[in-house]
């Protein structure tokens, strides 16, 4: 296996694509996305191990971000390769117009929900285009967890690991995994804006960390920069991050009283530019619903505010340490 990292100009750093090339069969796990130095960047990469776009047989996709499906199509358009999402993630991944239709009415009654100011809705509408209409869109085979694929002397299993993405999916080889936005080196991966598709998503994306924990593997290739080489180590230390965010959030709670998620997110991450106007709100909207179905808030309308008890609860214990249940 061979790693290509991809220029990407979001925050996350470099993409990763990964290649297969052993035997009769030449595969990848993810693609980069479309903009025209991603594919040359990929190009050479695959040049520099003999391979070319129409050499790819099959390419397995983490999940529908464009940073991460953006030259599938263009692949399989030149190779014929079976492209491989899975099937909550395929109609975005295929252009679907009526997938991407419903995902955008999905965003705006969020907007709406937490209480986002119109000049930042309409920062969001700019740049949320959906699916770019120049490059080609893949067929795709909808794959789930427990799936099994063999590329070359490599068994690949599908592990779903929603959160981040309706359809994210772990790789798994032997004692190694390839992670997605699952787990990454540097960021936390989003949950809550980054698919507004997900219920629960923080629920959802604490399962898949400890998942990834429990399994243990040697080590993990992300999505994005470098190869982490304690992946339990890594999600625990975001399992610890998301138990500090729910205290902040009960904190902000306590200190400004009963109020919308646009003020806990202003609260946690202050002013917001660019994707973050989604990303802020959206994982204060996944910690507030997660602290609603735990008991310790209430929403009423679009304020939240906490159960009583849970003021007394916060001014008792240690910042350092979270008894309360989560």
């Amino acid at each position: 296996m061979e790693r290509i990292p991809l220029s990407n100009s979001a925050f996350e750093g470099a993409n990763n694509a990964y290649l297969f090339h052993e035997g009769d069969e030449t595969a990848l796990i993810d693609t980069g996305d479309w903009l025209p130095e991603t594919r040359e960047q990929l190009e050479a990469g695959l040049a520099d191990h003999g391979v070319g776009f129409a050499d790819v047989d099959r390419i397995f996709l983490t999940h529908w971000h464009h940073d991460h499906t953006g030259l599938a199509g263009e692949i399989q358009a030149e190779s014929g390769a079976d492209v491989y999402v899975h099937r909550e993630d395929a109609p975005l991944v295929e252009g679907d117009r009526e997938a991407w239709e419903e995902l955008f009415d999905l965003q705006e009654e969020y907007f709406e929900q937490w209480g986002m100011p119109e000049p930042d809705r309409e920062v969001l509408r700019d740049r949320m285009v959906g699916p770019d209409e120049t490059s080609r869109k893949p067929s795709v085979t909808p794959i789930d967890g427990g799936d099994t694929f063999t590329v070359g002397d490599t068994d690949l299993e599908v592990v779903h690991a929603s959160g981040h993405a309706a359809g994210l999916c772990l790789f798994e080889a032997g004692d190694e995994v390839f992670s997605g936005d699952a787990l990454l080196p540097v960021y936390t991966p989003n949950v809550g804006g980054a698919d507004v598709r997900v219920d629960d998503p923080l629920e959802k994306y604490l399962r898949a960390l400890r998942q990834i924990a429990d399994a243990d593997y040697d080590r993990a290739w992300p999505g994005h920069r470098d190869p982490i080489d304690d992946p339990t180590d890594r999600a625990e230390h975001i399992i610890h991050h998301h138990e500090e965010r729910a205290y902040r959030v009960l904190d902000a709670l306590d200190r400004i009283g009963p109020c919308d998620t646009w003020t806990v997110s202003a609260d946690l991450f202050g002013d917001l530019e660019d994707i973050h106007i989604l990303h802020g709100p959206g994982e204060s909207s996944a910690h507030l619903e997660h602290l609603e179905r735990a008991g310790t808030v209430v929403r009423d309308g679009t304020e939240y505010r906490l159960v009583e008890g849970v003021a007394d609860e916060l001014a008792a214990i240690d910042d350092e340490c979270w008894p309360l249940e989560y």
